[in-house]
């Protein structure tokens, strides 16, 4: 079966069986870990371009799920034949080959194709490195050589990864049509557009653990980028009662995101799929914060402050709440209407 377009063996027999190894570590470029650890870096490096860097880190999370819900829409397999038998490799690279060259779940379209082409397409457009035309050459390369290297793998049909680069593209360009009506706010945008299509996951897989997850890590992303924008908001003032409203605005977002996941840890049991989903998401809202106060001198003289106060004010509740602290209150006070008491005496007996 070919899906429309093409079969997949023409492209393998374009690879020698020695270069099958390459070609599995290849298309690790279009990998969830890989592009994982690439947005990352991107965002916590990128101290300049902090809300484009959050852009791509919204956009990441909702092609996650959008290939999730066009996995289980049309639920079609692979072609379930691989490029070299795993028997035939040496048996130091049997592992490694089967880690990177091998997959499972439905084939159509293609989630490295999807992936590659919005991860690489918006840091094309978004990242101050190179030019634009350099750029865009080296991305559209990328996305080229993972789409090989999946078909040639045998894990995808020619159709399949023209399907994914196709969706990637459409998706990008309706994301783009979004943004371009929130110029201030397109962090905020593209991370609730990863809530929205992780939630849509959720319900089309009937609650998968890897949905779970991506809602988790999308609420987390969201409500981290809004207690930077908060900063952002509440530095740029001149006056304190100016703070007031996006205090409630940001704040009010942040605690919306937040609250569900710490929900998590309250009513479901240790280690199931919503405990893990909160825990990633909560990690991944520390992961957006951590470096704006990093790279933000007045951030840290800020939350040193704020950290001072909150442990006096700590301090100061224990204390008050102490049993000893409420007895000498007590007698403290009974003594002083004692001593009222006899003054009125004195004055009405003069």
């Amino acid at each position: 079966m070919s899906r429309g377009i093409g079969e997949f063996e023409p492209i393998q027999e374009l690879v020698p069986e020695w270069a099958a190894i390459l070609v599995a570590l290849v298309t690790q470029l279009g990998d969830v870990w890989f592009l994982a650890l690439l947005v990352g870096c991107v965002y916590w490096f990128s101290a300049s371009k902090r809300e484009d860097a959050a852009v791509v880190m919204g956009l990441t999370l909702a092609g996650l799920s959008l290939i999730t819900v066009l996995k289980h829409v049309f639920a079609l397999p692979r072609p379930g034949h691989p490029l070299v038998a795993l028997e035939t490799l040496p048996g130091l690279l049997q592992p490694l080959y089967e880690a990177t060259a091998m997959a499972s779940g439905y084939g159509f379209p293609s989630g490295h194709a999807l992936m590659t082409t919005i991860v690489y397409v918006t840091l094309a457009r978004r990242l101050p490195i190179g030019t634009f035309r350099r750029r865009t050459v080296a991305a559209a390369t990328i996305v080229a050589v993972v789409c090989f290297s999946r078909v040639a793998l045998g894990l995808h049909y020619l159709v399949d990864v023209v399907a994914g680069v196709a969706v990637g593209l459409a998706f990008l360009f309706v994301a783009d049509r979004l943004l371009a009506r929130y110029p201030d706010e397109q962090g905020t945008i593209a991370l609730s557009l990863a809530i929205v299509c992780s939630a849509s996951a959720l319900g089309v897989s009937r609650v998968e653990p890897d949905t779970v997850t991506l809602l988790g890590a999308s609420l987390g992303a969201f409500g981290g980028w809004q207690l930077v924008r908060l900063g952002g908001d509440v530095f740029a003032v001149d006056r304190p009662s100016s703070a007031v409203r996006p205090l409630l605005f940001r704040g009010g977002l942040a605690t919306a995101a937040f609250a569900p996941l710490f929900a998590t840890f309250e009513y479901f049991r240790l280690l199931s799929p919503p405990v893990a989903g909160g825990a990633v998401g909560l990690a991944l809202g520390a992961f957006i914060t951590v470096p704006v106060l990093n790279h933000s001198e007045r951030a840290s003289r800020v939350w040193t402050a704020l950290v001072f106060w909150l442990t006096m004010a700590a301090v100061g509740l224990r204390y008050l709440l102490r049993p000893s602290t409420w007895r000498r209150g007590y007698v403290g006070g009974r003594r002083c209407v004692g001593r009222v008491r006899r003054w009125l005496r004195t004055q009405q007996s003069g």
